[in-house]
């Protein structure tokens, strides 16, 4: 498996973990009565620390999965080799971690999946509003929307690493 396959997995890991978190959140304040139905200060802010909570989450998680990546590919050419000088084991980690044109344009693709999932709930979340739903469920609809374009996108990028591009 490769590095961008396993960036990938990884990245669809956190965000299910942080829509699930999200969800549970939600509904569990929802069904305990302790938020009033429309009140949209408190969605908004819900939203927004859910929204930071996943920058900082996704940060963290990709500096340690480099760091855990590195520690392996470290640890299995020093096995593998026998060799334990320090710059063949940088280069090794530098190889493996390299983005050609592929990569690029299997970024792009996918970003163009995701986007279009999210640019769908957006459309959405006005249709909510134009058939009388409230507010807040035009803000959850928008926000799940963007959350599941974000997850789907990791699932198109293993998809095209797995079956490859056709250009023509």
């Amino acid at each position: 498996m490769s590095y961008q396959e396993k960036r990938s997995i990884v990245s669809i890991l956190s965000g299910i973990v942080l829509l699930a978190a999200y969800c549970l959140y939600t509904i569990g304040k929802y069904q305990k009565g302790l938020v009033v139905p429309g009140d949209l200060k408190f969605w908004a802010t819900t939203i927004l620390v859910f929204i930071g909570i996943g920058i900082v989450a996704f940060i963290v998680i990709q500096i340690v999965f480099h760091i855990m990546l590195s520690i392996s590919i470290a640890v299995s050419k020093a096995v593998k080799d026998g060799n334990y000088d320090d710059k063949e084991i940088e280069k090794a980690i530098k190889v493996d971690m390299v983005e050609d044109e592929m990569d690029k344009m299997i970024e792009l693709k996918s970003l163009r999946f995701g986007f279009a999932v999210a640019g769908f709930g957006f459309i959405g979340g006005l249709v909510a509003l134009i058939l009388n739903y409230s507010a807040v469920v035009m803000l959850n609809i928008i926000f799940i929307s963007f959350s599941v374009g974000s997850i789907l996108e990791g699932f198109v990028k293993i998809y095209y690493y797995r079956r490859g591009l056709n250009h023509g």
